[in-house]
């Protein structure tokens, strides 16, 4: 099996942090690193509420797709890590946005996360032609 390395198209050199990849792409499938409200120019979490982070966490996610050459429509499964389950109602209100037609599968759970962050996300991604 042959893998591919996925890196977020903002994401400076200087500052690779961590034991992973942003995306691995195997076979027909891209596997998202769990990605949270960072700034990939500083490398930096960028804290707010609840639904500002969801969304920039969402946006580093669709830019680790498009760099795959997907979209937000081939992603199939999801899981949320939130700092407080308390979240679930925002942070839903702001996912949901990202996704028309058939949402991915997804499982939330209530997680302690590192550097103060409330939400942090991975996901896998069909990258095959085909429609089922």
């Amino acid at each position: 099996m042959s893998k591919r390395q996925i890196i977020h198209p903002d994401r400076n050199p200087n500052f690779v942090t961590g034991a992973y990849s942003d995306g691995v792409i195997a076979e027909n499938l891209l596997f998202v690193s769990g990605q949270a409200a960072v700034d990939f120019i500083t490398s930096k979490f960028v804290l707010g509420t609840i639904e500002e982070e969801t969304r920039r966490t969402m946006d580093n996610i669709r830019a680790i797709i498009e760099a795959a050459g997907a979209s937000m429509d081939h992603v199939l499964k999801c899981t949320v890590h939130l700092s407080d389950i308390a979240y679930f109602d925002q942070f839903n209100s702001v996912y949901g946005t990202y996704f028309s037609g058939i949402k991915p599968a997804r499982t939330t759970v209530q997680s302690v996360l590192a550097e103060g962050i409330k939400v942090e996300i991975d996901c896998i991604v069909s990258l095959s032609s085909i429609h089922v």
